[in-house]
């Protein structure tokens, strides 16, 4: 359930990763008993839903296969397309809660299967059971821990689970609705977080239902959260982020100082000569406008929008360079906006492919070597704001501007 990265690069699980500050991040957070008011409550970490997808988007042109015209960006980006909302959102802080909820492991019982339904019939009585063969089953009755402050992760919306997670499709939209087949658990995991220092953080896997009851056919076993863990959901990837790895990063007004910074540059279309700019988060994700800046992902060549150069014979999406002449997908840029996804405050110098999400080069080549789970055996590499699966030899590509002719 917890991952390491590749190790080249250095594990997610080191502090390599590092986060920026939560400013004009949507959080969900409970203050602490011990804070005073005005003050802010102590916080255990952040969980951040990688590749985060806005629901039945448009498709982009990759997707489709072909490259007709600006369309709207079906990627949220650090946010759902319907907004953040209570305990359905892209992130979410955890923070000491008033009083403990935690629990901890009390008596143990072995017993015959038949008896496992009349044993946990206690609403009252949170408990474990592991069935261990057809005749035996081990019942561990849990008591109330004031040490600790538990956190329920999973698919379903009842009142015991803090942090609603739905699938991600990669660079394709969430899976919600009716319709839609979740692979991921209705009560997939739990978090219990020491509320004393240091303020360690344990993953277990499922959580408690309605009845207070969990059902395992093997022994449950905790890992000790690190910044930059990803949680393996199935059908949904989680990242750790530590309150250290928040102090140590830039912060999202870094992160707009920066395209300010790019913007005040005034890069120029190489052919048609107009200037470039990366739009306001402020705007939303909506249709790329005139200013918008395209790039032809295998050779980083920046480009104002034109709709020439197509070389269908190579396939339906890809294009010829004008500059260099490589052929290859064509792609508006969009600035990475979810920081905590950033290792560092550097410049939006790299795009992924074929997705053009923009990072630093720190950030780019980090995510391009971190296979991230998909389905239940399968690992790759994937744009972490849009979840895009990366292609090209290294997934990433530098971008080449060209600055005003003045």
């Amino acid at each position: 359930m917890v991952l390491e990265g590749n190790p080249e690069v250095g594990s997610p699980r080191t502090s390599d990763l590092q986060h920026p500050g939560n400013q004009g991040s949507c959080v969900l957070s409970s203050p602490g008993d011990d804070a005073q008011p005005g003050e802010e409550p102590i916080k255990y970490g952040e969980l951040i839903v990688l590749g985060c997808c806005e629901e039945g988007g448009e498709e982009t042109e990759a997707q489709r296969g072909e490259v007709t015209g600006p369309r709207a960006h079906s990627c949220y980006n650090g946010c759902l397309a319907s907004g953040d909302k209570g305990r359905r959102r892209s992130r979410l802080a955890l923070s000491r809660r008033p009083h403990a909820n935690g629990v901890k492991p009390d008596v143990m019982h072995h017993i015959s299967t038949p008896l496992v339904s009349k044993a946990l019939s206690n609403r009252g009585q949170h408990s474990i059971s592991y069935t261990l063969s057809r005749s035996h089953s081990v019942i561990v009755e849990y008591t109330h821990d004031s040490d600790t402050d538990m956190f329920q992760i999973g698919r379903s919306t009842e009142n015991m689970i803090d942090f609603v997670v739905t699938d991600t499709s990669p660079g394709g939209g969430t899976a919600e609705g009716p319709s839609a087949q979740s692979t991921i658990s209705r009560y997939a995991c739990r978090i219990l977080c020491d509320r004393r220092p240091p303020y360690t953080a344990r993953i277990y896997a499922a959580g408690f239902d309605a009845s207070s009851n969990i059902f395992l056919g093997v022994e449950n076993e905790s890992n000790v959260l690190q910044d930059g863990s990803l949680i393996d959901l199935c059908g949904a990837t989680l990242l750790w982020r530590t309150p250290a790895g928040l102090l140590r990063a830039p912060t999202l007004k870094q992160l707009e100082a920066q395209r300010q910074e790019a913007n005040a540059a005034r890069p120029q279309c190489p052919v048609g000569l107009s200037t470039l700019a990366f739009p306001s988060p402020a705007r939303g994700r909506t249709a790329p406008d005139k200013q918008q800046p395209w790039v032809y992902v295998r050779c980083g060549h920046v480009h104002g929008y034109h709709g020439w150069g197509c070389r269908r014979e190579r396939g339906p999406q890809e294009r010829e360079c004008p500059l260099c002449r490589l052929v290859g997908p064509y792609v508006p840029l969009w600035l990475g906006q979810e920081a905590g996804l950033c290792l560092d405050p550097g410049p939006p110098s790299h795009a992924f492919a074929p997705c053009g999400h923009v990072c630093s080069e720190k950030t780019a080549r980090y995510w391009a070597q971190t296979p991230l789970p998909h389905g239940t055996h399968a690992f790759h590499a994937a744009c972490p704001f849009c979840g895009a699966w990366l292609t090209g030899e290294h997934g990433c590509v530098r971008l080449i501007f060209q600055g005003p002719l003045d």
